[in-house]
């Protein structure tokens, strides 16, 4: 049976880098950040989504305005909790339609930014935490998103700390200088094709 390997890291982490990377190695990466993104954007999630929101929520062409979701989420547990509810579900069915057709490899990898969070790290048979320095990931983020630090140190405020994630982790990839943690993902690869 095909192993399920979960692959998370707090924003600015790098985890995308090292999914791509394990990707490159022709091991099957699903990335769920990407797959909720497509499932919000069919007619009738969308439609599913705006109703929950009081707030006007589509953008001129109809679709979700996922900023505008997103600043209210941030601050309203309960409505986060509501699209959770819409999307998670939607997300999981496609994850698994997306592992029988990957059923012939030993295992797979699967990213989520907030498995913890979420409870998936229960239906992994092992996690790969990627973690840096906060300072290295705030700087990642504002390059990356065009962000301010502000709202950069709040985003990470609002995720599980790594010492949380670190102790139901079963290995943990430093990502500061990436020779290194290629390195680094070359030997969990290994141990992972041996287990």
């Amino acid at each position: 049976m095909t192993k399920i390997i979960g692959l998370t890291g707090g924003i600015g982490s790098g985890k995308s880098t090292v999914a791509s990377y394990i990707a490159s190695k022709g091991i099957p990466v699903y990335i769920a950040d990407e797959v909720a993104k497509k499932i919000m954007n069919r007619k009738s999630v969308v439609l599913e989504v705006s109703a929950i929101f009081s707030e006007k929520v589509l953008d001129d062409k109809n679709k979700l305005d996922r900023k505008k979701i997103a600043s209210i989420v941030f601050n309203n547990p309960e409505k986060l909790k509501e699209l959770n509810a819409i999307i998670h579900p939607k997300v999981k069915t496609h994850f698994l339609n997306w592992l029988k057709r990957h059923k012939n490899h030993p295992f797979v990898i699967k990213e989520v930014a907030i498995l913890f969070e979420t409870g998936g790290d229960k239906d992994c048979d092992a996690v790969i935490l990627v973690t840096a320095p906060e300072e290295l990931r705030i700087q990642r983020t504002i390059l990356r998103d065009n962000s301010d630090e502000l709202s950069v140190r709040e985003r990470i405020k609002n995720q599980l700390s790594d010492e949380v994630k670190k102790k139901s982790s079963n290995f943990i990839i430093n990502n500061v200088k990436l020779e290194n943690t290629l390195k680094e993902i070359n030997k969990v690869i290994e141990i992972l094709k041996n287990s």
